[in-house]
């Protein structure tokens, strides 16, 4: 365990409401403290969004209901998720035309048809 499972250094921290109720979920969990600092890691590698982002994401974990780390690192991801590339419905895709038919040149095949038959 890190800090024991009664997750004393978490307790004393002024973290938003949606935060601590996670918190104080997960605390009650096997390895819960594990999960919560595995949430406050991820956090952290957000940059200056760190806490605004964990917390969005807490508050729509409350919202289902099912309270997990996994939830949470879940919803983090997906709010800082980059834009996918909208697709493109009003292009035309056409395939090129030959300008010019290909010659079959068979000849080649009978040069090597006579060095087969030739040993």
């Amino acid at each position: 365990m890190l800090w024991g499972t009664s997750g004393v250094p978490f307790q004393q921290w002024p973290l938003p409401v949606s935060i601590c109720v996670v918190r104080d979920r997960l605390l009650k969990q096997d390895k819960g403290d594990r999960a919560f600092v595995e949430l406050l890691l991820m956090a952290r590698t957000l940059g200056d969004t760190d806490l605004d982002t964990l917390e969005v994401a807490c508050d729509l974990t409350l919202q289902t209901g099912v309270i997990a780390a996994a939830i949470v690192l879940n919803e983090m991801r997906r709010l800082t998720e980059a834009e996918r590339p909208k697709i493109l419905k009003d292009i035309k895709l056409s395939t090129p035309t030959l300008q010019l038919e290909p010659m079959a040149d068979c000849s080649r095949y009978d040069s090597l048809r006579r060095l087969q038959h030739e040993h």
